[in-house]
């Protein structure tokens, strides 16, 4: 019989290769920084200094009298702590060489000038230090904000993380820049960010890097990285998503033409997004906007008279240009909307304006966990996703490719001919012209048109302030009056309803105001709402 090996018991200051060392100089509590140190170095070194005698802390508490780091700036490690609510707590902050020089000794030296991380000597009382609330549908933020170089630079490191399909740290890079674009004046010390919301280590020091050199290493190497402008390229055609590019990415498919070499099939968003790709990656201006506005504002009335047709999204906001047009469509009269999309899309592609569209009916009283409640932040209303064919003006061409009238668009018969086909779907819902086409390399600046996405949305008056609410943005304003709603108000929001969890009831409202107002919040009109 073999007995039990009496498992040994090792302090916290035990060397881990399994000598017990006790701590020789209890006064002298050490923490070492893993920034720009490494992990395994930080490891080693820390076992190094317990196998000396020295006690070290794996993370930062009140105790640690000594901070070492490695190719830090006294700023740097201060800002840290800061980050970690304890810049007030009294240590030395020390470079790596006060470290190895008492390893050599093999007992704490004299800590000397030398040895100290050099701090920017500012005076507090001139520094104006920032405050804004934590959730961004309590701040108000317009387009002219004072830190668009520092905001974009985390909004491209967000966007990389979501093309990565790390949503979670993606949303922690916009609210950081969200912080950023809300603050009154421009940001010149670090000392002006002590305590604010959402700066974690990792923003603080891009933020820290952009101030000192006017640039961020990792934001230019995110720039010149080959993977994200794949995945900028790729997630950029209509219909495809992060993980669809990264599994073509895996395949070796890097731009527009290697997908179109390649033979993958391609469903008819797809299909629909690369034909167009150029001229869905033109900004939509405000005019175009309204354009698009009139004859969707047309169409419905037409089929409909009395519905009302909202412009929603960023043009709601204030913004002059976009990446797409969205319009919410409704009627004063509760029900008399059923029935409306599918008139409203026959009459746009009979009048030739759609090139592609997909609509879906509304899912929603059919979910099962009840309508306020989601599962998911994507709303359930009667849509259509479509790319709207919009005639340029060009005041230098007489010739027209076609003419609106009262009935609509007027369109010549070969406006199609240029276009290679390559996959066809057997029920379309498009226009001849828009059937599995993929673009060839048309010159589309010689044509009298371009292609926009344009989405209709369809709701019913009873639930119309809640779905403009949540169609007219921005993405993280609408995901933080949720976050708002649940945590501080114990309510569920979605862009149907309000309903509380503590009544359960659902709460009437009639206008954006009224929801605010049953939420607690300050009312924001849309201008300020581009957090």
């Amino acid at each position: 019989m073999v007995p039990l090996k009496r498992r040994k018991v090792v302090s916290s200051f035990a060397d881990t290769s399994g000598d017990e060392v006790p701590a020789k100089f209890p006064l002298v509590v050490l923490f070492l920084l893993e920034r720009k140190m490494g992990a395994s170095r930080r490891v080693f070194l820390c076992q190094l200094a317990r196998k000396k005698g020295f006690q070290v802390e794996d993370t930062f508490s009140e105790s640690v009298t000594h901070v070492i780091s490695e190719n830090n700036s006294g700023e740097e490690v201060r800002t840290w702590l800061d980050s970690h609510d304890r810049g007030q707590t009294p240590v030395h902050l020390l470079d790596i060489s006060w470290f190895t020089e008492s390893m050599k000794a093999g007992r704490p030296v004299q800590v000397l000038d030398r040895h100290k991380l050099q701090e920017q000597l500012v005076d507090e009382t001139e520094v104006e230090v920032f405050s804004v609330p934590s959730y961004a549908c309590q701040r108000r933020t317009t387009l002219d904000n004072h830190n668009n170089v520092l905001a974009h630079a985390l909004s491209l490191l967000a966007e990389n993380a979501e093309l990565e399909d790390e949503d979670g740290r993606g949303v922690a890079f916009r609210r950081a820049a969200a912080v950023l674009k809300a603050l009154p004046k421009p940001v010149t010390s670090m000392m002006q960010l002590r305590g604010l919301p959402c700066l974690g280590d990792h923003c603080l020091r891009v933020i820290k890097d952009i101030l000192e050199t006017g640039t961020s290493s990792e934001v230019e190497a995110t720039k010149q990285s080959e993977r994200y402008k794949a995945l900028k390229v790729l997630t950029g055609i209509f219909g495809v998503g992060a993980k669809t590019a990264a599994r073509w990415i895996r395949d070796g498919i890097h731009t527009l033409q290697q997908l179109r070499d390649s033979g993958h099939t391609l469903n008819r968003a797809q299909q629909a997004g690369l034909e167009h790709y150029e001229d869905l990656h033109q900004q939509v201006t405000k005019a175009e906007a309204d354009t698009i506005g009139e004859i969707v504002e047309r169409a419905v009335v037409s089929v409909l008279p009395g519905a009302q047709v909202v412009l929603t999204g960023g043009f709601r906001r204030g913004k002059l240009t976009g990446h797409d047009v969205d319009f919410l469509i409704t009627h004063p009269v509760e029900g008399r909307e059923e029935g409306l999309m599918p008139k409203v899309v026959s009459w746009l592609e009979s009048q030739g304006f759609l090139l592609y569209q997909k609509t879906t009916r509304n899912s929603y009283l059919e979910s099962n966990d009840g309508p306020a409640r989601p599962a998911s932040n994507i709303d359930r209303f009667e849509r259509c996703l479509s790319i709207f064919k919009l005639i340029k003006e060009d005041k230098h061409e007489t010739k027209q490719l076609g003419k609106l009238s009262e009935n609509g668009l007027e369109t010549p018969e070969d406006t199609c001919s240029s276009l290679t086909h390559v996959q066809t779907d057997p029920n379309p819902a498009t226009p001849s012209c828009a059937k599995g086409q993929i673009h060839s390399g048309e010159d589309t600046g010689h044509r009298l048109w371009r292609a926009v996405r344009v989405d209709l949305v369809v709701s019913p008056i009873s639930q119309f302030a809640f779905a403009l609410l949540g169609w007219t943005g921005s993405k993280l304003f609408e995901r933080e009056l949720r976050r708002w709603a649940g945590y501080e108000k114990a309510m569920s929001l979605s862009s149907h309803a309000l309903y509380d969890n503590n009544q359960s009831r659902y709460l009437r409202a009639t206008s954006e105001e009224e929801i605010f107002a049953h939420l607690g919040l300050e009312y924001i009109p849309p201008s300020e709402r581009n957090a």
